[in-house]
């Protein structure tokens, strides 16, 4: 009987041992869950903007020291580095894809624009705009018009240039056509707008300036009526 009592014993002993193990493994942090932002894809493909019309989207947009600039889906962050080094300014590059956020950062990094430039991963269209001087993109037709509402709290003055797509609904200030040398001479299209808005019903495109450019002209395009 003593020994049934004693076996009795050490079987509550180790279940009791058991259960206290159990709860504090319940109470150790389990693995971080991934960020909302870092579980969605991107919603085009990447496809990078030749340097020669990174240069004339600056060019058009005007940027300056003073400004701040945004490049939605940035890519391997040409853009936000080539104003960094040229104009001196601050830039942010946003993108969902991991691996272009790595290799922004690095190209950040080669360029020695950390001072200046920074990489976030971050989901465009939740993003707040406010902040932005000049804002850089290169979707597609129906993510520009997505933005929109984002895009119109920027403060008055600001400005929006868009590598080949229009934005429906918003008529552009000017319209850039130009040949690239870097991209086998290929034609490219840059829109510039300035906030607030032209709004219309009809084609954006057919009422803008309609601008004139090739890589070996003078440094200021011409621009002509269409």
């Amino acid at each position: 009987m003593a020994e049934l009592r004693g076996r009795t014993a050490a079987a509550l002993l180790a279940f009791a041992c058991i259960g206290a193990c159990s709860s504090e493994q319940s109470d150790l942090p389990g693995p971080e869950p991934a960020a909302p932002d870092q579980e969605k894809k991107p919603d085009v493909i990447y496809v990078p903007t030749p340097q020669d019309v990174v240069d004339m989207m600056l060019h058009l947009a005007k940027v300056r020291k003073e400004d701040v600039v945004y490049d939605l889906g940035c890519g391997d962050g040409r853009v936000v580095v080539t104003a960094a080094k040229r104009y001196g300014c601050r830039a942010t590059g946003f993108d969902i894809d991991p691996d272009r956020v790595r290799e922004s950062r690095e190209n950040v990094r080669k360029n020695g624009v950390e001072h200046l430039a920074r990489i976030e991963q971050k989901d465009i269209f939740t993003l707040d705009l406010s902040g932005a001087d000049v804002v850089f993109l290169y979707l597609l037709p129906s993510l520009n018009v997505r933005l929109i509402p984002q895009l119109e709290k920027l403060k008055p003055g600001s400005r929006i240039v868009s590598h080949d797509f229009d934005m429906e609904g918003c008529r552009p200030d000017a319209v850039l056509t130009m040949r690239s040398k870097e991209d086998n001479d290929r034609e490219h299209s840059v829109y510039l707008w300035t906030v607030p808005f032209h709004r219309e019903e009809t084609d954006s495109a057919m009422h803008g300036e309609v601008w004139e450019f090739k890589m070996d002209d003078a440094e200021e395009p011409a621009a002509r009526q269409p």
